[in-house]
């Protein structure tokens, strides 16, 4: 009678569990003007954009192949709409593209090169920093428009900076460039891309091919910082 085989061993690295299902709402939305599958996370959970002539079944599987993004950034949400702890010594705070502690000594509070009066008490210390940033951008930015605009030899009637919760800046065709004081929080050459972005729409008002180009002619190399954008951006818009 032959002999039964041995029991195998078990296998001391078992394949990992496939991974849960993202615990979201998931909201399939058609558009007949959307040229792509568009993915997009908000408070309502995930949308996902089906092109005309795209299919949900086709949707699924995009969502599915994009788990670890999606998971990333619904951390990044919950991070945000988290109740904010108040700021204090020590609390990291984003100025010219880095995370800088506040110090504070007897007479100032310092934010990497940037000096400022310490808060008075019982001040808030996020609105006492945030209130300088958007005055520095408010002294900074209008004559580095005007600059660069003069470069180009483009009109520029009004540039106000603002604090927008949704965009970076925008450009009217009446020459009114608004920009998101935020950007004093970003590298310098990425507020000089922001910059350039919003005077190429007195060339181009939409973001057609020919935009790009003027983009490019007015800032080579704007893809870094339009990546950096990318990769950082939502850390600093509320």
């Amino acid at each position: 009678m032959p002999a039964l085989p041995a029991p195998s061993e078990p296998n001391p690295n078992p394949p990992d569990p496939p991974p849960e299902p993202v615990p979201v709402a998931i909201r399939f939305v058609r558009h007949p003007r959307a040229r792509r599958y568009i993915l997009r996370v908000d408070r309502q959970g995930v949308r996902v954009t089906i092109p005309r002539g795209g299919s949900e079944a086709f949707a699924r599987q995009f969502v599915a192949a994009r788990e670890s993004w999606i998971r990333t950034h619904l951390a990044r949400l919950a991070a945000r709409l988290a109740p904010a702890q108040p700021w204090g010594p020590g609390t990291p705070v984003w100025y010219r593209g880095e995370r800088h502690p506040l110090v504070a000594d007897p007479t100032t509070l310092r934010l990497g090169d940037l000096f400022l009066p310490l808060p008075p008490p019982d001040t808030d210390w996020r609105s006492w920093v945030e209130a300088a940033l958007r005055h520095l951008a408010t002294i900074e930015f209008p004559p580095l428009v005007l600059a660069m605009a003069a470069h180009h030899q483009l009109a520029v009637r009004h540039v106000s900076v603002r604090a927008q919760r949704t965009r970076w800046g925008s450009c009217s065709r009446n020459g009114t460039v608004s920009l998101n004081w935020r950007l004093v929080q970003t590298p310098r050459p990425v507020r000089d891309y922001l910059i350039a972005h919003e005077l190429a729409h007195l060339r181009e008002m939409n973001h057609s091919p020919r935009f790009w180009r003027v983009v490019d002619r007015f800032f080579p190399g704007w893809h870094d910082s339009e990546a950096w954008l990318r990769r950082h951006g939502r850390d600093l818009l509320p």
